[in-house]
């Protein structure tokens, strides 16, 4: 395990540069100069599932971008998604509906409602097909999806970076008391934001994987989050899903990063240059998290871990950059070496692995990072703040009038 491969050498180089901030804005500037050259008007392309409660809540948000910005939209009805793209599909069709209710509920719009598409005919089995070839020439495999302009933007939870995009070209047509003023988007909600009268011995189960960026992103904000707060963490890891023989198609892999990316970007969180750990990289990170645990260092070690993996582009399959990820945690590596070694804790960390894996699956969720307290159970780096809404809920409730 000392040796690099020529593979783990120039993938933080490439992924480095693929998923910065300034190839995205390279991109949208090309973007834009094509379609000027080409004379063609601003165009949203609203993907829309009729019976799917993201799309239902993304045609509810059409008329509000029609109104704050010079852009016209044209829908292109679709069906359900491929087998590929959604693992677990009747287990999202459940969640989705609860999920979707908390969004309608938050942001003052309707569900469930079935939103039928407007100004577009009863499709045929023929449209579908169409629109369903053109999402995949474009590179994706979701419904509920706007593409403009050779990016991609899921939901309403999306939205706001494609206002910001629109904003920058000048397209918004809302009117402002400054000229550098931006108005704010639409469905924005800040997270990790300060808790008051939290009881000694509140928790959160975090369940999240080592393999996963959302995962990454979110291990940089909830530990500090906690202890500003007083709220203690249980750690859930489970394996990656492709190491449990789930599909993970090429296009899906490519949105998440770059939606990652943009995610990162907006939450201050390095992220970018990465070195995949799939595979046996991971087992050896998870393998020394119950090491981390015995030495109350646990947190410390996972956020190493993910720094090193997804921002540093350090490979966890070797010794040298484990071992730099081990120490700067505050542990010991030829203690850690040893670990690495026993049959008796890869057995164990496996053990534990699944039995958190149930114990979401419990919870009817199935991806990561996911979020627990109490009653209310969430999946989504986006959704800590439906977490922070019930904790609030419970420790501040609102004063009687």
């Amino acid at each position: 395990m000392s040796f690099r491969s020529l593979k783990s050498w120039l993938m933080p180089v490439i992924s480095q540069r693929f998923l910065s901030r300034e190839r995205l804005l390279a991109l949208r500037r090309q973007a834009e100069q094509k379609r000027q050259s080409q004379s063609r008007p601003h165009v949203l392309h609203f993907f829309h599932q009729v019976d799917d409660p993201y799309s239902q809540l993304l045609a509810q948000a059409i008329p509000l971008l029609k109104s704050r910005y010079a852009v016209s939209i044209l829908q292109h009805v679709v069906g359900e998604p491929d087998d590929s793209a959604v693992p677990e599909r009747e287990m999202l069709k459940a969640y989705s509906q609860l999920d979707a209710s908390r969004l309608a509920s938050h942001y003052g719009l309707r569900f469930p409602e079935a939103v039928e598409p407007v100004h577009t005919p009863k499709p045929t089995a023929e449209s579908l097909l169409a629109s369903h070839r053109l999402r995949k020439t474009w590179g994706h495999y979701l419904s509920g999806m706007i593409y403009y302009e050779g990016e991609w933007y899921w939901g309403i939870d999306r939205l706001h970076h494609l206002e910001s995009r629109l904003t920058d070209l000048g397209l918004s047509t809302q009117k402002k008391s400054h000229p550098q003023q931006r108005s704010a988007p639409l469905f924005v909600t800040q997270q990790y934001q300060p808790l008051r009268n939290v009881p000694e011995g509140t928790s959160i189960d975090f369940y999240f994987s080592l393999r996963s960026p959302y995962s990454a992103i979110s291990v940089a904000k909830v530990f500090d989050w906690a202890k500003a707060n007083g709220v203690q963490v249980n750690l859930k890891y489970v394996l990656p899903m492709v190491m449990r023989g789930l599909p993970v198609p090429a296009e899906k892999r490519k949105y998440i990063s770059l939606d990652t990316a943009r995610e990162a970007h907006l939450q201050n969180v390095p992220f970018g240059r990465l070195n995949d750990p799939v595979g046996k990289p991971t087992e050896r990170g998870l393998a020394l998290i119950p090491f981390a645990q015995m030495h109350q260092l646990a947190e410390s070690y996972i956020q190493s871990f993910m720094q090193g993996v997804w921002s540093e582009g350090l490979d966890a399959g070797t010794d040298a950059h484990l071992k730099i990820m081990v120490e700067r945690a505050g542990l010991n590596w030829e203690a850690a070496k040893d670990i690495l070694k026993s049959k008796a804790n890869d057995a164990h960390w496996r053990a534990v692995a699944e039995q958190n894996r149930q114990a979401m699956l419990a919870l009817g969720l199935w991806g990561v990072p996911s979020f627990r307290f109490e009653e209310t159970a969430v999946w989504g780096q986006d959704r800590f703040w439906v977490i922070e809404k019930a904790m609030h809920a419970e420790f501040d409730p609102p004063t009687p009038a």
